[in-house]
């Protein structure tokens, strides 16, 4: 490894200033742009032989352009000038063509970032991790799954980094930008008895190369998992207690943000548009974001468009305290923008959140499945199923079944169903959480769902 300076910023200053010039000469009466550097490595193997390497480096503009109350986005990884003047000119002719919207537009003075860095979040390490470390530690994770007996092969043992550099410029202004860096290691491994076979996986990454679990770990940790599913069966249907592994409990709280989006509550498709302050959750459950989070995965000093993040309760004492909001969603609801906001190249901002978590109860994970007696413990789900007008969920899962307070034969090929209101008055957290996702949650159990099983 070596270390590099950090990201400048400065090779997407003209091109966005120009984007903009252009998109007003062209009669747009507003514009943002934004700019994206990417560089990043990952290396594959199989059978300690190199499988595959996907190096990539690029720069990525997009401008949105508002002429009245109409706005049009465009793309481009053509940063010359001349293709810079032609791609400003066609959205300024796209968004006269396009039908009014009464909510767009750019987000207000008042509420934009005075933070226009990444200063002080630590989300960019300059460590660089060249090709042959990378194959390295590749083979290192797939070295250790298959180290561990039962294990027959292991697929997808991989390593990686990047570096990512963003800056959002706007006609009124605003003009921020911050790099971040990105380190993982993953592995499936593939385990074997009798003739049947049991797959699973672990995988790691963060910001710093630092705090990167060791291959040995990480391919430890998917062998075990492996081995430990070898002679899964169904089990008994029956309306029982399930628990959430860490490693799938943050896919409720992902529910629960994708129904108070509020673009969601704004179409009126959500099961939850009416429950702005009610009481989702018992008294004790926090759901907090920190997108100021150091060495968070999404942290952020300002949201996509320009508008200052802070900590945020979700969810305070059981309640729901606000709806997520990005300019034009806060403009349909008769609100105000509350940091929200996701900016893509190619699209009009859409809504995000950085860094939750559902913060952990008094249990661990060991003391919650003894006092559940007889359930489900989940550890893997297929192909999640949500009605977001009712708030009906369903999803197959694998796992283990729990008697008399202890995990006990895998489970496979069961589906579990309830609604999610039930679910989320249910819900208790163990204290194992961790910072591993842009989504965060500890072991949870919930009531009031049904297993179909055998």
């Amino acid at each position: 490894m070596a270390l590099s300076d950090p990201l400048s910023l400065e090779p997407l200053d003209a091109p966005l200033t120009a984007l903009i010039d252009h998109a007003r000469r062209a009669g747009a009466d507003a514009a943002d742009a934004l700019g994206l550097y990417g560089r990043s490595a990952s290396i594959s193997v199989r059978g300690g032989e190199l499988e595959d390497i996907d190096n990539s480096e690029g720069f990525d503009i997009g401008l949105r352009v508002l002429v009245g109350q109409r706005q049009a986005c465009v793309s481009s990884s053509d940063l010359s000038a001349s293709a810079i003047q032609r791609l400003a000119e066609r959205a300024v002719a796209m968004a006269k063509l396009a039908p009014e919207d009464p909510y767009c537009g750019l987000a207000p003075d008042e509420r934009l970032s005075e933070r226009r860095n990444g200063d002080g979040l630590d989300l960019f390490d300059p460590t660089v991790v060249e090709p042959a470390a990378l194959q390295a530690r590749a083979m290192a994770v797939e070295a250790a799954a298959l180290n561990v007996k039962g294990v027959r092969q292991a697929e997808g043992a991989q390593a990686s980094f990047a570096w990512s550099a963003v800056r959002l410029r706007t006609s009124a202004g605003f003009d921020g930008g911050y790099a971040t860096s990105r380190h993982g290691l993953s592995v499936s491994a593939v385990a074997e008895r009798d003739g049947a076979m049991e797959r699973d996986y672990d995988h790691d990454s963060v910001r710093w190369f630092s705090d990167l679990r060791s291959p040995e770990n990480v391919g430890r940790e998917a062998g075990e998992r492996a081995v430990a599913r070898l002679g899964a069966s169904s089990m008994p249907s029956a309306a029982l207690p399930v628990i959430f592994d860490r490693r799938v409990s943050s896919s409720l709280i992902g529910a629960l943000i994708g129904s108070i989006s509020g673009n969601a509550v704004a179409r009126g498709v959500s099961f939850l548009k009416d429950d702005l302050g009610a009481q989702l959750f018992s008294s004790d459950i926090q759901i907090l974001e920190d997108p100021l989070r150091s060495r968070g995965l999404s942290s952020r000093p300002f949201d996509g468009e320009g508008v200052k993040t802070q900590p945020f309760d979700i969810i305070r004492d059981g309640q729901l305290t606000s709806w997520l909001l990005n300019t034009s969603a806060a403009r349909q609801l008769g609100l105000e923008t509350n940091g929200h906001g996701a900016r893509g190249l190619s699209n009009p901002p859409g809504i995000t959140t950085s860094n939750v978590a559902l913060m952990p109860g008094p249990l661990s994970p060991e003391a919650l499945i003894a006092e559940t007696g007889r359930g489900l413990l989940v550890r893997e789900m297929f192909g999640p199923s949500l009605n977001p007008t009712t708030g009906d969920y369903s999803v197959g899962v694998s796992g283990f079944a729990i008697e008399n307070g202890l995990t006990t034969y895998p489970v496979s090929e069961v589906t579990i169903a309830g609604n999610l209101r039930d679910l989320f008055a249910s819900l208790r957290p163990a204290s194992d959480l961790l910072y591993e996702y842009d989504t965060n949650a500890p072991t949870v159990r919930v009531e009031g769902l049904t297993i179909a099983g055998r």
